[in-house]
């Protein structure tokens, strides 16, 4: 184990168990013999402040973000230690209703720091555990990791899917490949949420192959959607054109320009038998809301990529925000419900409430919020790591 050694006064948000050591904060680096040396990528980690206490242990890598801790205790991370966190993070799940739920077969098992397991997540779909890295630490002890999801789920894994190609440095993933780590069975490609059937993706699909933070908006959305025409942009695989269809509504429209998205909503709508509620574009959304196949929608869904992962481009993103959400909030009919969400870490809660409010101003129109959304409990946040919160939604009605 290599010992991080931090610059004076730069152990203070460490102190407060926010679990990254960011590169500038470092003083020097030494080894068990007390030389300093430059680490492995993935090598374990203490962290030290420059008084030589221990602050918490975890996984190095080069980059901006040098350490994600994972114990602020001195202990060791081995194959126990993962049994103990994947535990505790199957027992929340179980508290909160999912485990063996009739109704909902996918949930997200491990939502990295926000379960204490910085740079990992866990997504759980009928079986199969969709495991994805965010440091090569993480990545070197997959097995490990496997071997206690084995322990912790017994016969209710099927098998495990590592999808890390995308979520590695470039240099490192070029050597590895997406792949099963684990098989006992024939992992089902479908899961159920509130009912519905959806594919999943994980093979080729984005993230982990489904968007499992929005299950209960997705929820939320169908119960203002019976006997409505509903509009869902960005739609990638359907999931609120799903909810939305079973809870009743008239017609559903989804768009997105991805052709393979469409594709994959078509296939979910079929799996459901709402093909003649529903219709299809693939089509850019803003170019959708000034063509012809526009109508006047009742609610309408803007559920967008995220449009900054960085700061420097944040300018730029809620100029997007607030293009997008003005048009839509003049576009609605009177009364409509418009539900609108951002996933882009570095947009925070103020800062989209007040990105939207701008549209509202824009759009010269009545606008009142019925509901404030986030991430359900199955993505906790970690109260010490702000941005571990990074879905941010509000519900509107358009007068």
């Amino acid at each position: 184990m290599v010992k991080v050694i931090l610059k004076s006064g730069k152990d203070a948000s460490i102190k407060r168990r926010h679990p990254w050591v960011f590169s500038g904060a470092i003083k020097k680096i030494k080894n068990d013999e007390g030389r300093e040396v430059k680490p492995e990528d993935g090598e374990i980690a203490g962290v030290y402040s420059n008084k030589d206490e221990f602050l918490g242990k975890g996984y190095y890598q080069n980059g901006s973000i040098a350490v994600r801790i994972l114990t602020f205790k001195d202990e060791e991370i081995d194959v126990q230690f993962w049994k103990s966190r994947i535990l505790q993070a199957f027992e929340l799940r179980k508290t909160i209703g999912l485990v063996d739920n009739s109704e909902t077969n996918c949930f997200r098992l491990i939502h990295a720091e926000g379960d204490g397991c910085s740079g990992l997540i866990l997504d759980f779909y009928n079986g199969t555990i969709v495991f994805q890295a965010h440091s090569i630490g993480i990545y070197l002890v997959k097995e490990d990791v496997v071997t206690a999801l084995k322990d912790v789920l017994g016969n209710r894994l099927i098998a495990v899917f590592d999808k890390s190609s995308e979520t590695l440095p470039k240099e490192f993933a070029a050597d590895i490949s997406d792949d099963y780590l684990y098989q006992n069975g024939t992992p089902e490609l479908v899961a159920n949420e509130h009912g519905a059937s959806f594919k999943i993706d994980w093979l080729q699909g984005q993230k982990t192959g489904f968007f499992i933070d929005q299950r209960d908006n997705r929820k939320l959305l169908g119960q203002y959607s019976e006997n409505k025409k509903v509009l869902n942009t960005f739609c990638y695989t359907g999931g609120f054109s799903i909810l939305a269809l079973q809870e009743g509504a008239t017609l559903v429209d989804s768009v997105d320009a991805s052709k393979r998205a469409i594709e994959l909503t078509d296939e979910n709508v079929a799996l459901n038998g709402f093909e003649k509620k529903h219709r299809s574009f693939a089509m850019d959304t803003f170019k959708f809301f000034e063509s012809e196949h526009y109508t006047d929608y009742d609610v309408i869904v803007l559920d967008p990529p995220a449009f900054a992962k960085h700061h420097n481009v944040k300018h730029n993103a809620v100029q997007g925000y607030k293009r997008l959400n003005s048009t839509a909030i003049k576009k609605i009919k009177e009364g409509g419900i418009l539900f609108t969400f951002s996933c882009s870490q570095v947009i925070d809660q103020k800062l989209f409430y007040n990105t939207i409010m701008s549209a509202a101003i824009q759009a010269d129109r009545t606008v009142r919020v019925l509901h404030q959304l986030t991430q359900p409990a199955d993505h906790p946040i970690n109260i010490f790591h702000p941005e571990s919160s990074y879905l941010k939604g509000l519900v509107l009605q358009i007068d």
